[in-house]
């Protein structure tokens, strides 16, 4: 078990955002790998002994992908991506305005 790198490391101390994508791409990585051993098995060594759980490991292999990105992609009920500012203040302002968190005052036209 790691422990988190402390500020007194030497390093940097990791916010827990960081934390929780660095465990999603260590998580994508090793579903793509099995990817790859998945579908280089199948052909290098198991279609010698079976030619239908070859294509099962492919089509296996197939499915990977498609989750290893959803899995990367997921945000968590603590990552407020979409109400970060974008640094455009008029924008900003707009989107506020949409989202109900600055009201419209209709006598000064603000």
């Amino acid at each position: 078990m790691r422990r988190p790198p402390a500020a007194d490391d030497g390093g940097p101390a990791r916010s827990y955002a960081e934390g929780v994508y660095a465990r999603r791409r260590h998580v994508y990585f090793w579903m793509m790998g099995a990817c790859l051993v998945l579908f280089v098995g199948a052909w290098a060594v198991v279609r010698l002994f079976s030619m239908p759980v070859a294509i099962g490991m492919c089509v296996v292999a197939m499915l990977i992908p498609p989750i290893a990105a959803m899995v990367a992609n997921r945000r968590g009920p603590e990552d407020r991506w979409w109400d970060d500012p974008s640094g455009d203040p008029t924008s900003d302002e707009w989107w506020d305005e949409l989202d109900g968190k600055k009201r419209r005052d209709p006598k000064d036209g603000t």
